[in-house]
């Protein structure tokens, strides 16, 4: 029942994945049903956008995008009680992210709040080039990234970073930094946690190499207000170093 609606496009939406999950149905079926809808409805394509996602081999299949307009369009066919829990969770759910959209902005650190005001002021001068235009879209881009494929993201911003920085060498560092910096904000110690969890692998009978594997990364990811601090750390720094000069 995690990430019932991410972020996509600056908008919060779910995906005919995680209804096919929830609602305990094909997926091939979610997809047939989305399909019958109205297709000449005059809004139907702000409603629904097609993407496409890996599946467990690495092959992209196809994936619907949908809004909470779309969500409720297709959701009215499910019935039953449990069909009417799994409705109220994502009305919640959308409810929740999208107050959340509205107040981010204020929960900033004072150096992106500095950038949002970079970004309404030139709003205002509607933006005098394409190219200042590129550029501030390119910061916002960075500001909106969520939390839903925050390795990934967050691994190709401090690799930006580091080619910025002298390349491969200055990766470390500067992965570093951004874990003292989690730390600090989240008053935790990751190494005591990396090294509980192995404890805990061992006395679940895990190998030695699995508990070896396991990273710094590993433990943030155990709990979402870790992965939270984490993703805006690592904004912040690629917004220092001139990122997004490069997004």
């Amino acid at each position: 029942m995690n990430n019932l609606v991410i972020m996509k496009d600056k908008q919060a939406v779910t995906s005919s994945l995680q209804i096919a999950e929830v609602f305990e149905k094909e997926h091939k079926n979610v997809l047939r049903d989305i399909s019958t809808l109205d297709l000449d409805r005059l809004n139907f394509e702000q409603m629904f956008l097609e993407g496409t996602e890996p599946d467990s081999y690495g092959r992209n299949r196809k994936v619907i995008y949908m809004n909470r307009d779309g969500f409720t369009l297709l959701a009215m066919g499910f019935t039953g009680k449990k069909a009417l829990e799994f409705k109220l969770k994502y009305i919640e759910a959308f409810n929740q992210m999208e107050a959340q959209i509205k107040i981010d902005t204020k929960n900033l650190s004072p150096e992106l709040q500095m950038f949002k005001g970079l970004f309404d002021s030139l709003a205002k001068q509607e933006l005098a080039t394409n190219q200042l235009g590129k550029k501030v879209d390119n910061i916002s881009e960075i500001v909106a990234l969520n939390t839903t494929d925050w390795r990934k993201d967050c691994r190709t911003l401090i690799s930006k970073i580091a080619q910025s920085q002298g390349g491969y060498s200055a990766y470390k560092e500067i992965q570093s930094a951004v874990y003292t910096e989690l730390e600090r904000r989240g008053k935790v110690n990751l190494k005591t946690r990396q090294t509980n969890k192995r404890r805990r692998m061992a006395d679940e009978g895990a190998s030695k190499s699995k508990r070896d594997q396991l990273s710094k990364l590993d433990v943030i990811n155990d709990d979402n207000k870790l992965i939270e601090i984490y993703t805006a750390i690592v904004k912040e720094f690629a917004i220092k170093y001139g990122v997004w000069n490069e997004v």
